[in-house]
C-alpha cells in the first residue's frame, strides 16, 4: 500500500520525517509518524505547519511496510489516516490539525553543515519541558472546544 509521508530535507543525508510527540495514557511519551492516505490530506497538513512558522515539509509518497519498518527500528509509532478521517476522541484532533507550538529543537538540521550529532542533556530536558508544554496547549484548546 502507498502512504503520503512529510519529510524534510527530502533525498539529502540529512532528511528527517515530521512526527508528532504525545505522552499517551500509560504516561510514556509516543513520536508518532502519520502515514496519509490521501495525496491532498498531507499536504493539506504541511501547508498548516508553513502557516504555523514551522520548517516546511514536502509529501513524499512511500510504501505503508517500509515507514512500519522504519518506526520499529526507531521506536516510533505509526497511523494511518485513512481518506475521510474523523477523529474518535479529542486526542486524534492532533492528527486533523497540527498543534499550535512546534518543536524548536529537530533531530535533524535545515543546514547539513550545522549537524551536531546526538542531543545533549540539556536539550533532551528542554524537549521534555516543550512536550509537556506542548500538552498544556493542547489541553486547553481541547478544553475550549467542549
Amino acid at each position: 500500500m502507498r502512504v503520503f509521508v512529510l519529510l524534510f530535507n527530502a533525498g539529502t543525508d540529512n532528511e528527517g520525517i515530521h512526527t508528532i510527540r504525545l505522552v499517551g495514557r500509560d504516561g510514556d511519551e509516543h513520536n508518532i509518524v502519520m502515514m496519509f492516505e490521501s495525496a491532498e490530506d498531507a499536504e493539506r497538513y504541511a501547508m498548516l505547519l508553513e502557516a504555523q512558522d514551522f520548517h516546511v515539509p514536502t509529501v513524499e509518497e512511500l510504501l505503508a511496510e517500509e515507514i512500519e519498518e522504519f518506526c520499529a527500528a526507531a521506536n516510533y509509532e505509526a497511523k494511518l489516516i485513512p481518506i475521510g478521517f474523523v477523529p474518535q476522541s479529542e486526542e486524534e484532533r492532533i492528527f486533523l490539525s497540527p498543534p499550535v507550538t512546534n518543536t524548536e529543537k529537530t533531530d535533524w538540521s535545515e543546514d547539513p553543515e550545522s549537524e551536531t550529532g546526538s542531543p545533549t542533556s540539556a536539550e533532551a530536558d528542554e524537549d521534555a519541558t516543550m512536550v509537556s508544554s506542548e500538552l498544556d496547549d493542547i489541553r486547553r484548546r481541547l478544553e475550549g472546544l467542549l
